[in-house]
């Protein structure tokens, strides 16, 4: 698994742009000479440094035949020009002067034409991956559909950052590929296998069943792919790796574990959790619950806070509506009732949810999950979620009282909380 450059900011520094940029050149000045590079890069709900990052890889990379920059969506709402431009931090101007030669795209996942099959994820072989998790409810053979334009380059470049998440147990790297810019079916079944395994058993280990699958799915795409790896701390790089898929992936992986994973001494009773504005529908503002149920007593009370938040989600929300906010086995003892929702969905509604049981038709979820957000009382008790007046909260109530059992996190979503083990 060759790394070809990489640079780690010693304790409790980052890298200066001046070791960004001599790393990016180490391990990326004349690999793709006269090439036509597609470069995959996330959207405004991860933070990075895309903006600096934008500006050197187009300076590095000018040798190239063709230099495009695609956002992997997944099933995230495609940016406008004017989002796409705050994303790598150019003017409109730009855009059309020293930059109009450069591709900015949406994954359009939406638009099957824009799609194409590269393999399949034989059931069988989703069964070996899934090993002791393994349920019927993750259906029979897998399509592998990816958007099309990454058959049409020569090599793709793959620049994101590495977190604990909630599915695959560590994000970036051939995620970016799956369910970056692919197709809903590899969407659905791989979501659907973290959603069996849990966020207490996926959440911030590095090999999972999850991670295989979607490794699995990658050998199917002829393209060469590299990755620049970046782990992110505050708004700069503790640590920058550039190399194949597996390799580069996971060095930052090994990294993100030390940095973004907060061990405490005991489990908290309530946590106020910040989701920022990053976060503009609780698809995705959902990660100020995941990173830190690992860190919740039983019945334990995570208040996700976001007083800018009205929208449950823009692409999936009649589903969700319909799908309710659940434990796992809700879902998995009443399939009949659920298994025409996309498994997305429902994996979404599990992850909220927290673990729990459902037993003699009572479900009892591990912890209890409140909104304070601008999603009405009368939405959250048809979602079966907990409500709170954001108005009423004071965040100044919450800090400073972690040996009460009572943590405020300023900005969730991306650090992990886990709970020391007892010795």
């Amino acid at each position: 698994m060759p790394l070809f450059a990489q640079a780690v900011a010693p304790e409790n520094t980052l890298l200066s742009d001046e070791a960004i940029q001599h790393t990016l050149v180490s391990g990326l000045s004349g690999r793709y000479t006269g090439a036509k590079v597609l470069v995959l890069i996330p959207d405004h709900t991860r933070t990075a440094p895309l903006p600096l990052m934008f500006r050197l890889l187009v300076e590095i990379l000018r040798d190239t035949r063709q230099l495009d920059f695609m956002v992997a969506l997944g099933t995230h709402p495609p940016l406008s020009d004017d989002h796409l431009h705050t994303l790598v931090g150019i003017t409109a101007e730009e855009r059309q002067s020293q930059y109009r030669h450069i591709g900015l795209l949406n994954h359009d996942w939406a638009n099957p034409a824009a799609l194409m099959q590269i393999g399949v994820l034989e059931k069988a072989q989703i069964q070996t991956i899934a090993g002791d998790l393994w349920h019927p409810s993750l259906g029979d053979d897998t399509p592998i559909r990816i958007n099309r334009l990454a058959l049409e380059y020569d090599h793709i470049l793959i620049v994101g950052p590495t977190f604990p998440h909630e599915v695959v147990g560590f994000s970036g790297g051939a995620k970016y590929l799956f369910p970056g810019i692919s197709g809903a079916e590899m969407i659905n079944t791989s979501h659907w296998l973290g959603a069996l395994a849990t966020i207490l058993n996926i959440i911030g280990i590095k090999d999972t069943p999850v991670r295989a699958m979607i490794h699995a799915a990658a050998q199917c795409l002829t393209t060469p792919v590299d990755l620049v790896s970046m782990v992110v701390v505050g708004q700069g790089l503790a640590g920058l790796f550039v190399g194949d898929t597996l390799g580069a992936w996971s060095a930052a992986a090994d990294l993100s574990s030390q940095k973004h994973i907060q061990w405490v001494d005991r489990p908290f009773q309530r946590v106020l959790s910040f989701a920022p504005p990053m976060y503009d529908e609780l698809w995705t503002a959902a990660k100020a619950m995941y990173k830190v149920e690992p860190a919740l007593i039983e019945d334990g009370e995570v208040i996700v806070y976001a007083p800018h938040l009205d929208m449950v989600s823009h692409v999936h929300g009649s589903y969700i509506y319909e799908a309710g906010y659940h434990v796992r086995d809700y879902y998995l003892k009443q399939w009949e009732r659920f298994k025409h929702l996309p498994l997305g969905v429902l994996a979404h509604g599990t992850h909220l949810r927290g673990s729990g049981v459902y037993d003699n038709h009572i479900e009892k979820a591990r912890i209890r999950v409140t909104l304070a957000t601008a999603i009405p009382r009368a939405d959250c008790e048809q979602l079966s979620l907990g409500y709170l007046d954001p108005t009423t909260i004071n965040p100044a109530d919450f800090q400073g009282r972690e040996a009460e059992g009572i943590l405020y996190i300023p900005k969730a979503g991306e650090i992990l909380y886990r709970v020391k083990p007892s010795s």
